[in-house]
């Protein structure tokens, strides 16, 4: 068994597709519309869906948002260096809700910035690297 991808409702499924690949660099890997069912699905990822696990972007058409709800957490992505990944970000338009540095009672240097319909990504930073 391995984990294929993790799926998210978007509200805005242009505006999450630009925030993944142009913010995070991820790419779109594949985009299918389904007019019956009236919903989109897109793929994104760093790599291919036989390499490694992606993120599902599901738009339903009539839905224009959704509540995250308390049960979802984040999504975590290994970064070289955080403090310039954030930066990155904000560059970008991005939003970052955690600025980088030691998390709480540990010395591992993360923080977290928002996609457009609020779902967090945690970067953390590689081992190795104390700023």
């Amino acid at each position: 068994m391995r984990l294929l991808h993790t799926m998210l409702r978007v509200g805005d499924l242009d505006k999450s597709i630009d925030f993944y690949t142009n913010v995070l660099g991820m790419k779109l890997l594949r985009r299918h519309e389904y007019p019956d069912g009236r919903f989109t699905l897109a793929f994104v990822g760093y790599q291919s869906e036989e390499q490694g696990a992606v993120i599902e972007l599901t738009h339903n058409w009539d839905t224009p948002g959704y509540n995250l709800g308390d049960g979802y957490g984040h999504i975590a992505l290994e970064v070289d260096d955080a403090y310039a990944t954030c930066a990155a970000v904000k560059a970008k338009g991005g939003v970052v809700t955690r600025e980088a540095g030691p998390m709480k009672h540990g010395t591992t240097v993360i923080a977290f910035v928002a996609d457009p319909d609020g779902y967090k990504i945690e970067f953390i930073q590689k081992k190795g690297r104390v700023d």
